[in-house]
């Protein structure tokens, strides 16, 4: 899914593909929880990235709406 947001081969700092991995790391995250549910330092991690995706989420949708509702459609996250 990376390729689909990148804007040249080597593009790995552009807001689309940073929530594109931080998802990935949200979901690896949060199936690692399940199993270990006392994991606090994990969860907290967790929510780290979760607030950073966010915020990234909400500079995409001020600076590229277009592409805001293309990733949110994609990942199938809420608005």
């Amino acid at each position: 899914m990376i390729e689909k947001y990148q804007s040249h081969k080597a593009d790995s700092g552009s807001p689309a593909v940073q929530i594109v991995l931080l998802s990935e790391q949200i979901e690896d995250l949060g199936n690692h929880l399940n199993k270990h549910g006392k994991d606090n330092s994990s969860r907290l991690g967790l929510l780290k990235i979760i607030g950073k995706r966010r915020r990234l989420l909400d500079y995409l949708n001020k600076e590229n709406p277009d592409v805001y509702s293309k990733i949110i459609s994609d990942l199938k996250l809420r608005k």
